[in-house]
Protein backbone atom coordinates (compact mmCIF):
# COMPACT_ATOMS: atom_id res chain seq x y z
CA UNK A 1 0.00 0.00 0.00
CA UNK A 2 1.37 3.68 -1.06
CA UNK A 3 0.72 5.98 1.83
CA UNK A 4 0.64 9.52 1.93
CA UNK A 5 1.67 11.28 5.46
CA UNK A 6 0.49 14.68 4.58
CA UNK A 7 -3.18 16.54 4.63
CA UNK A 8 -2.19 19.04 2.13
CA UNK A 9 -5.16 18.76 -1.02
CA UNK A 10 -2.07 19.90 -3.45
CA UNK A 11 0.17 16.41 -2.30
CA UNK A 12 -2.98 14.35 -2.66
CA UNK A 13 -3.82 16.05 -6.08
CA UNK A 14 -0.15 15.64 -6.99
CA UNK A 15 0.61 12.15 -5.77
CA UNK A 16 -3.33 11.18 -7.46
CA UNK A 17 -1.69 12.48 -11.30
CA UNK A 18 0.63 9.35 -10.66
CA UNK A 19 -2.27 6.89 -10.82
CA UNK A 20 -1.16 5.14 -8.24
CA UNK A 21 -3.77 3.76 -5.57
CA UNK A 22 -3.20 5.46 -1.98
CA UNK A 23 -4.31 6.56 1.06
CA UNK A 24 -3.82 8.89 3.31
CA UNK A 25 -2.38 8.90 7.04
CA UNK A 26 -0.82 12.11 8.35
CA UNK A 27 1.64 12.10 10.99
CA UNK A 28 1.51 14.79 13.96
CA UNK A 29 4.96 15.86 14.30
CA UNK A 30 6.32 18.95 15.39
CA UNK A 31 7.27 21.10 11.73
CA UNK A 32 9.35 23.53 14.06
CA UNK A 33 12.21 24.82 12.32
CA UNK A 34 16.23 25.07 13.84
CA UNK A 35 16.98 28.87 12.52
CA UNK A 36 20.87 27.36 12.38
CA UNK A 37 20.60 25.17 9.99
CA UNK A 38 20.67 25.25 6.50
CA UNK A 39 17.10 25.31 5.54
CA UNK A 40 17.01 22.33 3.03
CA UNK A 41 18.69 20.35 5.83
CA UNK A 42 16.02 20.96 7.78
CA UNK A 43 12.97 20.21 5.11
CA UNK A 44 14.59 16.58 4.28
CA UNK A 45 14.83 16.52 8.45
CA UNK A 46 11.01 17.24 9.16
CA UNK A 47 10.06 15.23 5.99
CA UNK A 48 12.01 12.23 7.46
CA UNK A 49 9.98 12.63 11.02
CA UNK A 50 6.89 12.63 8.82
CA UNK A 51 7.86 9.23 7.23
CA UNK A 52 8.83 7.52 10.46
CA UNK A 53 5.59 8.71 12.43
CA UNK A 54 3.04 7.12 9.82
CA UNK A 55 1.69 4.28 10.61
CA UNK A 56 2.55 1.47 7.73
CA UNK A 57 3.32 -2.03 7.68
CA UNK A 58 6.50 -3.26 6.38
CA UNK A 59 5.53 -3.97 3.40
CA UNK A 60 3.69 -0.13 2.62
CA UNK A 61 5.72 2.84 1.07
CA UNK A 62 5.10 5.88 2.58
CA UNK A 63 5.74 9.39 1.32
CA UNK A 64 6.33 12.58 3.61
CA UNK A 65 7.36 15.91 2.30
CA UNK A 66 7.98 19.21 3.98
CA UNK A 67 7.90 22.41 1.80
CA UNK A 68 9.58 26.11 2.55
CA UNK A 69 10.17 29.36 0.38
CA UNK A 70 13.02 31.39 0.97
CA UNK A 71 14.55 34.61 0.49
CA UNK A 72 18.12 35.70 1.15
CA UNK A 73 18.51 32.29 3.57
CA UNK A 74 15.49 33.22 5.92
CA UNK A 75 12.72 31.15 5.87
CA UNK A 76 9.20 32.47 4.82
CA UNK A 77 6.51 30.37 6.17
CA UNK A 78 2.55 30.76 6.47
CA UNK A 79 1.52 34.18 7.59
CA UNK A 80 -0.15 34.95 10.56
CA UNK A 81 -2.43 37.65 9.02
CA UNK A 82 -2.91 39.63 5.81
CA UNK A 83 -0.44 42.19 7.22
CA UNK A 84 2.52 39.58 7.13
CA UNK A 85 1.52 38.70 4.28
CA UNK A 86 1.51 41.33 2.27
CA UNK A 87 5.41 41.79 3.59
CA UNK A 88 6.17 38.37 2.32
CA UNK A 89 4.71 39.23 -1.24
CA UNK A 90 6.14 42.89 -1.03
CA UNK A 91 10.10 41.29 -0.17
CA UNK A 92 9.26 38.91 -3.03
CA UNK A 93 8.26 41.10 -5.61
CA UNK A 94 10.81 41.73 -8.54
CA UNK A 95 13.22 39.05 -6.60
CA UNK A 96 14.12 35.56 -6.99
CA UNK A 97 13.34 32.96 -3.62
CA UNK A 98 13.67 29.26 -3.51
CA UNK A 99 11.14 26.95 -2.68
CA UNK A 100 12.59 23.97 -0.97
CA UNK A 101 10.92 20.32 -0.79
CA UNK A 102 12.26 17.91 1.63
CA UNK A 103 10.98 14.51 0.33
CA UNK A 104 11.30 11.10 1.81
CA UNK A 105 9.71 7.92 0.98
CA UNK A 106 10.43 4.72 3.80
CA UNK A 107 9.86 0.91 3.12
CA UNK A 108 10.38 -0.59 6.04
CA UNK A 109 13.89 0.10 6.79
CA UNK A 110 14.86 1.32 3.36
CA UNK A 111 14.65 5.20 3.57
CA UNK A 112 15.35 7.60 0.92
CA UNK A 113 15.14 11.10 1.40
CA UNK A 114 16.03 14.44 -1.55
CA UNK A 115 15.77 17.95 -1.57
CA UNK A 116 14.34 19.14 -4.52
CA UNK A 117 14.96 23.19 -5.18
CA UNK A 118 13.32 25.61 -7.73
CA UNK A 119 14.04 29.32 -8.19
CA UNK A 120 11.37 31.38 -8.80
CA UNK A 121 11.52 34.88 -9.62
CA UNK A 122 8.35 37.22 -8.87
CA UNK A 123 8.27 39.85 -11.30
CA UNK A 124 7.82 43.69 -9.64
CA UNK A 125 4.42 43.85 -8.12
CA UNK A 126 2.32 46.72 -7.69
CA UNK A 127 0.92 47.11 -4.07
CA UNK A 128 -2.78 47.30 -5.60
CA UNK A 129 -2.49 43.77 -6.86
CA UNK A 130 -0.96 42.12 -3.93
CA UNK A 131 -3.59 43.96 -1.76
CA UNK A 132 -6.13 42.28 -4.59
CA UNK A 133 -4.26 39.53 -3.74
CA UNK A 134 -4.37 38.98 -0.14
CA UNK A 135 -8.17 39.68 -0.04
CA UNK A 136 -8.68 36.77 -2.19
CA UNK A 137 -7.19 34.73 1.09
CA UNK A 138 -5.33 32.45 -1.15
CA UNK A 139 -1.97 33.48 0.48
CA UNK A 140 -3.37 32.61 4.13
CA UNK A 141 -2.21 28.41 4.32
CA UNK A 142 0.56 28.77 2.04
CA UNK A 143 4.51 29.40 2.98
CA UNK A 144 5.82 32.29 1.44
CA UNK A 145 1.95 33.56 1.14
CA UNK A 146 1.32 32.61 -2.41
CA UNK A 147 0.19 29.36 -4.38
CA UNK A 148 2.04 29.15 -7.78
CA UNK A 149 -1.18 26.55 -8.58
CA UNK A 150 -3.39 29.75 -8.19
CA UNK A 151 -3.82 33.65 -8.73
CA UNK A 152 0.02 33.62 -8.05
CA UNK A 153 0.54 32.28 -11.36
CA UNK A 154 0.55 35.64 -12.79
CA UNK A 155 3.49 36.52 -10.80
CA UNK A 156 6.21 34.23 -11.14
CA UNK A 157 7.62 35.15 -14.52
CA UNK A 158 10.68 33.07 -14.14
CA UNK A 159 11.06 29.63 -12.97
CA UNK A 160 14.34 26.85 -12.62
CA UNK A 161 13.17 23.36 -11.54
CA UNK A 162 10.42 21.39 -10.73
CA UNK A 163 6.98 23.25 -11.35
CA UNK A 164 5.59 20.57 -9.19
CA UNK A 165 8.38 21.39 -6.41
CA UNK A 166 6.83 24.84 -5.96
CA UNK A 167 3.24 23.26 -5.45
CA UNK A 168 4.62 20.92 -2.88
CA UNK A 169 5.40 17.62 -3.95
CA UNK A 170 8.62 17.04 -6.91
CA UNK A 171 7.51 14.60 -9.01
CA UNK A 172 9.76 13.96 -10.98
CA UNK A 173 12.06 12.81 -7.82
CA UNK A 174 9.52 11.55 -6.26
CA UNK A 175 8.85 9.05 -9.52
CA UNK A 176 12.49 8.23 -9.18
CA UNK A 177 12.45 7.24 -5.40
CA UNK A 178 8.92 5.22 -5.73
CA UNK A 179 10.92 2.88 -8.18
CA UNK A 180 13.45 2.90 -6.26
CA UNK A 181 11.37 1.38 -3.43
CA UNK A 182 9.63 -1.03 -5.77
CA UNK A 183 6.73 0.39 -7.19
CA UNK A 184 6.10 0.59 -10.95
CA UNK A 185 5.45 4.15 -11.88
CA UNK A 186 3.92 4.23 -15.54
CA UNK A 187 5.01 0.52 -15.79
CA UNK A 188 8.26 1.12 -14.79
CA UNK A 189 10.55 0.28 -11.84
CA UNK A 190 13.95 0.84 -10.85
CA UNK A 191 16.97 -0.87 -12.91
Amino acid sequence: MLILASQSPRRRELLARLGLPFTVRAADVDETMDQDVPPEEEVARLSARKAAAAAAGPGDVVVAADTVVVLDHRVLGKPRDAAEARAMLTALSGRSHQVMTGLTVRRGGEIQTETAVTQVRFRPLSSGEIDAYVATGEPMDKAGAYGIQGLAAVFADRLDGDYYNVMGLPLCALCRMLRRAGLPVLGETAN
